[in-house]
């Protein structure tokens, strides 16, 4: 791999860890009408977007979505209102980039109808009329229940022989995939690929038959690679998604000290 891309890891480890997201932060939230509005996010999970955590999907300002790197992270949050709103709230999955000064999140309408006591369901909308509500927000490891291992997906925008685009989907952990390398199944000869935009990866050195993948993720106060032996078939398809074969189970661990006995309750 050589020095360069080990500096180049370590440029993107600690630029990864600024926000101290794990910490309980305080702002506003706003919502989507319509889900589908989310589905066209800047994470391009396009119609898939919807169907992530039952449609409880958002937006998030630049802090949270960190160039792409924070698609696909999760937050639990609730509404800091007790009259209308449970203390339990909801956990939603970043899909796209909210650029509003004015909200740190918009939520999808279903992820903010479930921010609201149960004994306001009789009138569903009650929460929505609010707007924009006062809430807390903390991340949280991603649960995916019976997706047990993480997915890669091969965009439509790849063509064999030269071009490989990919996106992971039902990333566990409460971390960050922030380097990728690619090689032939069997081969210690390993390329990079980069960051296009949101959670797509590409490359345009494509290995020939089947491939192997090596994701470095944040783990604890430092960083982590993660081998997956046999993704890609040599035969893969655009479109198609992929059994990575592992899970990312990590929590990154920023220095946050002055928040770490903030307590969810």
């Amino acid at each position: 791999m050589g020095s360069c891309f080990l500096f180049f890891v370590v440029l993107l480890l600690s630029s990864s860890v600024d926000a101290c997201d794990r910490c309980l932060q305080r702002s506003k939230a706003a919502y989507f009408s319509s889900a589908s509005a989310l589905s066209s996010g800047a994470c391009s999970y396009g119609s898939m977007a919807t169907s992530f955590f039952a449609g409880h999907i958002a937006a998030a300002v630049p802090s949270i979505y960190k160039d792409g790197a924070g698609c696909g992270a999760c937050f639990q949050v609730r509404c800091n209102n007790p009259s209308l709103c449970s203390t339990r709230g909801t956990t939603v999955m970043v899909t796209d980039l909210n650029m509003s000064n004015q909200t740190d999140l918009i939520l999808s309408s279903r992820a903010f109808r479930a921010m609201a006591k149960p004994v306001i369901g009789a009138d569903r909308d009650l929460i929505l009329r609010q707007g924009v509500v006062d809430i807390q927000y903390q991340r949280v490891p991603c649960d995916y229940g019976n997706k047990k291992m993480m997915n890669v997906r091969v965009e439509e925008s790849s063509k064999k022989p030269n071009y490989l685009a990919i996106k992971l989907l039902y990333q566990g952990g409460q971390t960050e995939v922030v380097a990728i390398d690619i090689a032939q199944v069997g081969s210690s000869h390993w390329s990079y690929m980069t960051r296009s935009h949101g959670a797509v990866w590409v490359t345009d050195k494509v290995p020939t038959g089947p491939l192997q993948f090596r994701f470095v993720v944040t783990a604890g106060f430092d960083g982590k690679m993660l081998w997956s032996q046999r993704v890609l078939p040599a035969n893969w398809e655009a479109g198609k998604i992929y059994d990575a074969g592992v899970q990312i189970t990590d929590i990154a661990q920023e220095g946050c000290d002055p928040c770490d006995d903030h307590i969810w309750n």
